[in-house]
Parts: C-alpha cells; sequence; structure tokens
C-alpha cells in the first residue's frame, strides 16, 4: 500500500507551528510528515527558517504514531558530519522507527554561509559519500576516527544512538544520481512525478521506498490559488539548475522575476480545487513508481488544505 504523507515547510512557518501541523496531520490521518532543512527560505516572502533539529524534538513529544523524515539534509558543508550524525541519532533515538534521514547534496542558498567554496555537483557528491560513511560508524556507537579527504573525526563517540542504523534516503532528480543512490542509500527521494530517477534507481538495483514531494495550493478557487503560490512560492517555477547555484533569497527573488502566473499554471503545481485534481496527481506520481507521496500545501492555509485532505482526498486511497 502507498504512504501518503503532508510536508512541513521551514521556509514558511516557525517551529511552534510545524509541531502543530505536525499533530494535526497525524491527527486527519497522513502516514508520514517530511520537514524541509534550510538556513534560508527561498524568497524572504517566505519568512522563516528555523533550526530543524530542535523541530524535530518538538514533534517526536507532540506526536504518537505518524512517520517523520527531512526532506531533505545536506549533512556535507554548513554542518559537519560528526555533528548531523549526533543530531539524528538523538531524533532517531527519540522518534525510534518513525523516523528517516533525506540526505541531498544540497543548494549553494543554504551551505554557503560558514564560506566555504560551493563545488560543481560530482565533488558535492563525492563529499555526501563520505559524510554517509563517517556518519554510518558514528552511528554504531563505538569510538570513531576518520581521515578523509574532505572530512577529520578524531576519537568521536556517541554514546545516544539507536539500536539500528537510521534509514537513510538519497535525493536524485537524474539517472547517474539515482544510480549513486542505489548503491549508497536506503531509498530515493525526488520531488514531482519523475519517472527518470525511478527507472535508473531500480535499473541499478534500488529496491527501497520512493519518496516524492508535490507542489500545491488548495484554495476556494484556482485564481486564488495561483495568486499565492507566485507570491510565497515563485522558485518552484524557475528553470534549470538555479534552484542549486544560486545564494541568497535576494538572488531567487530576482530571479522569479522570470516568472509569470501563467508559468505557475504550466509547472505542475496543483492549483483546482477539484478533489480530483489532487487525486490524479497523487496516482500519477504513485504510477510513475513512488510509494511515498506526500503533499506540499504551499501558503498559510495549512488548517483548511487538511481538512480538504481528510474530507475528500485520503478516502481515495
Amino acid at each position: 500500500m502507498p504512504k501518503l504523507g503532508y510536508t512541513l515547510s521551514s521556509e514558511e512557518f516557525g517551529p511552534t507551528e510545524l509541531v502543530d501541523i505536525a499533530r494535526s496531520a497525524e491527527d486527519v490521518g497522513f502516514d508520514f510528515v517530511s520537514i524541509s532543512d534550510h538556513f534560508h527560505p527561498w524568497i524572504s516572502a517566505q519568512g522563516e527558517s528555523p533550526f530543524v533539529w530542535s523541530t524535530l524534538g518538538g514533534i517526536a513529544e507532540a506526536t504518537d504514531e505518524i512517520e517523520v523524515g527531512t526532506g531533505v539534509t545536506c549533512p556535507t558543508t554548513r554542518i559537519h558530519p560528526v555533528n548531523v550524525a549526533h543530531a539524528v541519532a538523538t531524533v532517531d533515538e527519540m522518534l525510534g522507527d518513525r523516523f528517516t534521514f533525506g540526505v541531498g547534496t544540497g543548494e549553494n542558498l543554504n551551505e554557503h554561509v560558514t564560506g566555504e567554496r560551493w563545488p560543481e555537483h560530482d565533488v558535492r557528491l563525492e563529499k555526501l559519500e563520505e559524510a554517509m560513511n563517517a556518519m554510518r560508524k558514528l552511528w554504531t556507537g563505538k569510538t570513531t576516527s576518520h581521515h578523509g579527504e574532505h572530512y577529520t573525526i578524531e576519537n568521536a563517540q556517541l554514546f545516544t544512538v539507536p539500536d539500528e542504523q537510521p534509514t537513510t534516503i538519497a535525493s536524485a532528480f537524474g539517472t547517474q544520481t539515482a544510480q549513486w543512490t542505489a548503491d549508497h542509500a536506503d531509498g530515493l527521494w525526488c520531488s514531482g512525478p519523475r519517472e527518470e530517477p525511478v527507472e535508473a534507481y531500480e535499473e541499478a538495483g534500488g529496491d527501497g521506498p520512493t519518496f516524492t514531494q508535490l507542489h500545491g495550493c488548495y484554495a476556494e478557487t484556482e485564481d486564488e490559488a495561483i495568486d499565492t503560490v507566485y507570491e510565497q512560492w515563485p522558485n518552484g517555477s524557475i528553470p534549470g539548475e538555479l534552484g542549486q547555484e544560486l545564494s541568497t533569497p535576494a538572488h531567487f527573488k530576482q530571479a522569479a522575476q522570470m516568472v509569470d502566473r501563467e508559468d505557475i499554471a504550466e509547472s505542475g503545481t496543483t492549483t483546482d480545487p477539484d478533489p480530483q485534481a489532487h487525486i490524479d496527481s497523487i496516482e500519477n506520481a504513485l504510477d510513475a513508481g513512488y510509494d511515498h507521496v506526500y503533499f506540499h500545501q504551499i501558503g498559510p492555509d495549512q488548517d483548511m488544505a487538511l481538512e480538504f485532505y481528510a474530507e475528500e482526498v485520503l478516502p481515495s486511497f
């Protein structure tokens, strides 16, 4: 059976609000929530960006059964992997088998803040592989030293560790990274109903869970929904690799000037208030090969969207 989830958008809400949304998502019947891990919002109009690991501690205490994951964390630049491993081990201990650790190579927007150089993708993937290997050693609870090309760890031991290695899924949008994910992660994470990453992942031997996030906005009218997306999430329609390369919310705001309302309507973002449009969007993702599909409600109207999904969408699955 597929699992349906809901996005906790750290770019749009403060930590206490995110905890409340997670509790509400559990109450209405979602199977899981996925929370974004950002230092900056994409554009300043989104307005928030709390520290995800503090928020996850609150979610662990406020919920009982719903599964929780990061979608996704970059453990390579802004935060040293030894500190990410420490945070993951603590959250995994609090959430038990409810936690999934999503990782990716990151975006310049969040990772440049320590002054480190932003490298090309192949180097970022190399750093991610080394970081994951080091974190898995730390999660054994044994004293760990690591002297690699990118990271040094000396005599580090985590004393609060889960009984089993945390489930780790990796982000991939292209075939090369999806193939890499099959060898180095427990599952695949993506955005949108892209078939190619799933096909490449499975052809390379990947057989773990496959996650994808669907963006949308439920409102009383489609025009109102498009207006909300245009004002709050135009970054979703910025083309190419700019999402990985731009370094500040101001740069994203400048790039978003290329986006108009017609682009929002044609981007695949679900803005039609008809329940069937949302059902079809999920079914398209399931047909593309994803078994974990979650919805990102863009904008402030979270309670209305949760009620709509509980009454009109989730029963279809």
